[in-house]
């Protein structure tokens, strides 16, 4: 499978930021990330999908290097993070224009689906207003049943 370039990566700003906290840019963590920029935003993965599509593409990362991985990305900036009630974490690839957005997550088989709403933006805006806090971001998570699963 060829794939095209990466683009976070080739410009330094990943080895950059992992240098100023005095972490290596390893090969396993410029491959996790590749493979978010490759799928592009909107792409929700758990760690045991990126470690399934990596062995896919005869790149070999362990799994516990995988989640360790996933969340120096996120806590750096990277990913962003889909926390679901059920315990499981999806990752995707962050992206100034894509933050303020929203997601439908299957209880059954972990589908997640996007959405944007103005209106949830706005009461959480105004939420945040009233407690006199600054929105920084605003996500809300669907629960729900996908067509695949209730049938």
């Amino acid at each position: 499978m060829t794939l095209p370039p990466a683009t976070v990566t080739e410009n330094g700003v990943l080895q950059k930021g992992l240098h100023q906290d005095g972490r290596r840019l390893t090969p396993q963590r410029k491959r996790v990330l590749e493979l978010f920029e490759r799928l592009g935003t909107g792409n929700h993965l758990s760690a045991e999908d990126v470690h399934q599509q990596l062995a896919q593409l005869q790149m070999k990362v362990s799994l516990a290097t995988v989640y360790r991985t996933l969340r120096l990305l996120a806590d750096m900036g990277f990913l962003q993070e889909l926390e679901l009630s059920e315990g499981g974490r999806r990752f995707e690839l962050a992206a100034d224009d894509h933050r303020d957005h929203h997601h439908v997550v299957c209880i059954r088989c972990g589908r997640t689906e996007e959405f944007e709403s103005e209106p949830v933006l706005a009461a959480g805006e105004m939420a945040a207003r009233g407690f006199g806090f600054k929105l920084i971001e605003s996500t809300l998570n669907v629960r729900a049943i996908c067509p695949d699963c209730q049938g």
